[in-house]
């Protein structure tokens, strides 16, 4: 890897892919773990109003609190946290590791920034795993705005609408993801199959461990520690 021009690049863009990042046979046997864990059609955890109003019909899981641990040969795999000491700097931390599942013909995620832009330094840094491929097919695309994490507050608008300059990324197993928490970026319907992605979220020094507790969508502010939206935001 090019440490440098990735993490170069990460800054620019608050993105990168790196498809091939993990081995099929490790992603294969995280895959059936996380399928046998949804296997008995899970309830969404938040209520009808916050699905209506945020359009995001996602279903985390949390191994590791579950005592699974074969996540940590993610987590500590060398390449990932070279690539995020390089991205974060000194003394980085590791938040949780989150599994997102999100049911077939569910509406995926509007768009949103994970945690609030105003203070650049304070972001979370999104290290999502695909342990199978998303595909035009399937559905569940991730869409992000090159760039957009130096712009600020995403726009109020249309939840799910469009941004001039906006990419569709197709993940394959075993790609890894690094995405800037402040970063506009949304996950497109889920058509054939359920979608699955795991996030082993880490956060710079200094950060707040609630860093990611209000989320940006287009059409409010939301925080999930009280279930309620803090601010509306008009169209």
């Amino acid at each position: 890897m090019q440490i440098q021009r990735l993490t170069e690049l990460f800054h620019q863009e608050g993105y990168i892919v790196l498809d091939g990042f993990f081995n099929d046979s490790q992603m294969a046997r995280l895959d059936r773990l996380i399928h046998s864990h949804y296997t008995n059609n899970p309830e969404y955890h938040h209520d009808n109003a916050f699905l209506s109003k945020s359009q995001t019909d996602v279903i985390p899981w949390f191994p590791k609190q579950d005592g699974i641990e074969d996540f940590d040969a993610i987590e500590n795999h060398q390449g990932l946290r070279l690539l995020t000491d390089a991205i974060l700097g000194d003394h980085w931390r590791s938040q949780y590791c989150m599994v997102m599942f999100s049911k077939q013909g569910s509406l995926g995620q509007a768009w949103h920034q994970d945690c609030p832009p105003e203070n650049t330094e304070r972001f979370n840094l999104n290290r999502l795993v695909y342990t199978a491929d998303i595909t035009d097919d399937c559905g569940g695309q991730t869409v992000v705005v090159p760039g957009s994490h130096r712009s600020g507050l995403i726009p109020p608008g249309n939840p799910v609408g469009t941004f001039q300059g906006q990419v569709v990324l197709r993940p394959k197993m075993g790609t890894l993801v690094l995405l800037h928490g402040h970063t506009w970026h949304r996950v497109l319907p889920i058509k054939s199959a359920a979608r699955v992605s795991t996030n082993f979220r880490a956060v710079p020094a200094g950060t707040s461990e609630d860093i990611t507790d209000t989320c940006i969508y287009r059409n409010m502010r939301y925080q999930f520690s009280t279930s309620r939206v803090v601010e509306e935001r008009g169209a």
